[in-house]
């Protein structure tokens, strides 16, 4: 029976609005920083291959220990692990900056810090996105992810349409150091949020058998299972292209790490406005897998397209529109998962999930790096997008992913 009350629920209760704060901030603070690691490495050392090595030594972590850091999010104070990882963070890029403004800032220390900072996103990223359907009634859960999604957005149109000016007139010690800050200022956010107990948080538990549990639950869910398999390959050619986004631009005529900074902006001014649209206009569950999967199929052809404008403009507005499908596909994907996975087995799968799915990225920021240094860029980054659209073709054709985007909490119980 479907529960009335819930509706009247509060989504912007105070610890959805912490969580929401301090994510805002250190999501800003990110941004920054990745426009002026990349940037300072492409300087440093001009090398594209040392580039997506610096950028898969922070994925590879990730991606190694999530499996693991799931099963440990579910059975410990999900409020604790946010706070631990936000402070680790801090500490850590707050040292990057002060070792660059006294210039004794060395590669392998960058590469130390990008190793820290995805192991901490390992256990930060699962605590989160485990908490929001506990601090968010479920028939506003597709929102609190829009919202959420929102911010992230909003940090990347001021981070990158700002870090590239802000690394010609601070440099790029300053924008490190900023980053730092904002790790803090983000766990001061949240020491003061309250999260409720996980079911499984206090009881008794072995280790190995709880991650065996999580890969069985997601082998269960066919649909949950054949979307992770297929992401995994989406991501692979979409990291491809994104890691030579930068090179492409530095090293083309007319364009440089300005203009860099303002295309990534305007692409993600665009998720931002299919972020509202998901936030407002309430999809259908029986229409999600056909807007879904013809977004997707729109995104990498726009994608592709715009890589090979020579009009800047023509560029950035086929990039504003290619990131409103894709912010469409990011959103129904995320919140159905939330919707559909029991509290229990939430930090699991969703470790799980950024495993298989980004398991092949740092192969391919390596891959990306490698090709650029023989190929020439642009065309490189062409074939990865136009690949995705490749890829999202089946999608047309599988029940089983049908079935699963389409899930109504009203008539569907959670876990099928």
């Amino acid at each position: 029976m479907e529960n009335t009350s819930e509706p009247k629920k509060r989504l912007w209760s105070m610890n959805f609005f912490l969580l929401w704060q301090g994510q805002l901030v250190s999501t800003l603070g990110d941004s920054i920083y990745e426009i002026a690691l990349t940037f300072w490495i492409l300087y440093e050392t001009g090398s594209p291959g040392l580039m997506g090595a610096l950028l898969a030594s922070s994925m590879l972590p990730k991606v190694l220990i999530s499996p693991f850091a799931g099963v440990i999010v579910d059975r410990t104070d999900r409020r604790k692990m946010i706070l631990y990882m936000d402070f680790i963070r801090g500490i850590c890029i707050i040292f990057v900056g002060i070792a660059a403004i006294f210039g004794f800032l060395e590669i392998w220390m960058a590469f130390v810090a990008g190793i820290i900072l995805g192991i901490c996103a390992a256990f930060f990223n699962p605590a989160v996105t485990s908490t929001i359907p506990d601090i968010v009634p479920s028939s506003q859960i597709v929102q609190a992810s829009a919202n959420l999604s929102m911010l992230r957005a909003v940090s990347q149109i001021v981070g990158p349409s700002s870090g590239g000016v802000l690394y010609h007139l601070v440099g790029p010690p300053i924008l490190f150091l900023c980053n730092g800050i904002s790790y803090m200022i983000s766990f001061i956010f949240s020491f003061f949020m309250k999260i409720p107990k996980s079911m499984s948080q206090d009881q008794k538990y072995n280790f190995w058998q709880d991650m065996k549990d999580g890969f069985a639950y997601v082998w269960r869910m066919k649909g949950l299972r054949d979307l992770i398999v297929l992401a995994g390959f989406l991501n692979f050619f979409a990291t491809v292209s994104i890691v030579l986004l930068a090179p492409m631009f530095k090293n083309t005529p007319n364009l440089g790490e300005v203009k860099y900074g303002i295309a990534m902006a305007i692409f993600t001014l665009g998720m931002l406005a299919g972020m509202i649209f998901t936030s407002i206009y309430r999809i259908k569950p029986e229409h999600k897998s056909i807007v879904l999967t013809v977004s997707g199929l729109l995104a990498g052809v726009i994608f592709s397209t715009a890589v090979l404008m020579n009009n800047f403009i023509i560029m950035a507005l086929l990039l504003f529109i290619g990131g409103t499908f894709n912010a469409i596909v990011n959103v129904l994907i995320e919140s159905t998962i939330q919707l559909t996975v029991s509290q229990e087995m939430r930090g699991k799968v969703s470790s799980l999930k950024g495993t298989l799915t980004m398991g092949l990225a740092p192969l391919a920021m390596f891959i990306g790096g490698l090709l650029g240094e023989f190929f020439p860029i642009k065309y490189i980054v062409y074939a990865g997008f136009l690949a995705i659209s490749v890829l999202f073709i089946p999608l047309f054709f599988l029940k089983s992913f049908k079935t699963f985007i389409q899930y109504n909490p009203e008539h569907q119980k959670v876990g099928l």
